[in-house]
């Protein structure tokens, strides 16, 4: 599968962009584990053209994470030709263009999942970004807005003909937010539409080695997203891999190795915030992780993992952890 010139294999692998999530750090473990390509967190038009720190923070990539997409939202072409144009300077390999977000402060506002209620400004926002950018420009979308709207079929092959060089489709429309089971049998459709020549890539529910080799057998997307199922378990990446090339699921590491890993995380955040600020951000993954589930009477010792204030503390909760296996 290739996106403009960039080569990705045959049957790539990327994490999702999730806001508060693919920070660098998280980024550069999940391609370690084996992610194709990686996505920033979203990057608002608005604040990146207002010179806001925090979304400028988010532009900078790392040579090690490569291929690597900037992700950018917004709702009026000047702002968002004008914000493109500052994303590439900042040398990703792609930009990706956010008409998918649900939540109600990007979609209520006509940003994300929002520009699916209207499709003539999401088409011009993308046929501008794509001729202001010398970089390639893809799509990450959703079905349509709600169940009466399913209008990705369609949609698809507009948005390709204003030039972008992939598309990526979540399985669910705005309207479901993350409820429900995703829907690839439109993905599907799309991918098999005689009219498509650009890559589709599939999203939503992957969350198993043998559900993404399920979606590519399947539907024939070109690539799968993973996002929530990694928040916690970066490795995912490493046994979705190895079951894609050899058809046996990777023997499982110890404990500890795991937990090592989830330990690196809170040290690598606490590095690029602070302590307070790291242990508060790092807290989602440790919450979402799947390492501690079946282990009996968890429930206080989650508590008080959620609760730690200092790096110290914390790892004294998790190293006990393992102490009762």
């Amino acid at each position: 599968m290739k996106i403009g010139t960039i080569d990705l294999g045959e049957r790539p692998v990327f994490l999702a962009p999730m806001e508060d999530v693919t920070d660098i750090a998280f980024r550069l473990m999940c391609k370690r584990f084996g992610a194709d390509m990686v996505y920033t967190e979203f990057v608002s038009s608005d604040a990146l053209i207002r010179s806001v720190n925090k979304t400028q923070q988010k532009l900078v990539v790392s040579d090690d994470e490569r291929p690597v997409a900037i992700q950018l939202y917004g709702r009026d072409v000047d702002s968002m030709v004008e914000a493109a144009r500052i994303c590439a300077d900042a040398h990703p390999d792609i930009l990706d263009l956010n008409f998918g977000c649900p939540v109600k402060r990007v979609a209520g506002k006509g940003a994300g999942a929002g520009m699916l209620r209207n499709i003539p400004l999401m088409l011009e926002i993308t046929r501008q970004v794509v001729q202001a950018v010398h970089i390639p420009v893809t799509v990450k979308t959703r079905l349509g807005w709600d169940a009466e709207n399913k209008i990705i079929v369609s949609l698809a092959e507009a948005l390709q003909d204003c030039g972008i060089a992939a598309l990526t489709i979540h399985g669910r429309t705005r309207a479901q937010m993350y409820t429900g089971e995703a829907d690839w049998t439109l993905i599907g459709e799309v991918r098999n539409n005689p009219r498509m020549h650009i890559p589709v890539i599939g999203n939503g529910d992957v969350t198993s080695p043998e559900i993404c080799r399920e979606r590519f057998d399947r539907y024939g997307v070109d690539g799968v997203m993973i996002g929530r199922a990694a928040i916690g378990r970066p490795w995912i990446f490493r046994e979705v891999k190895h079951f894609l090339t050899t058809g046996e699921k990777l023997p499982a590491e110890s404990f500890r190795w795991y937990l090592d890993i989830l330990k690196t995380q809170v040290l690598q955040s606490v590095e690029r915030l602070d302590e307070r600020r790291g242990i508060l951000h790092i807290r989602r993954h440790l919450a979402a992780t799947p390492l501690f589930k079946g282990i009996p009477d968890f429930k206080p010792t989650r508590v008080a993992m959620l609760r730690a204030e200092t790096v110290d503390e914390l790892f004294r909760i998790m190293d006990g952890i393992e102490d009762r296996l």
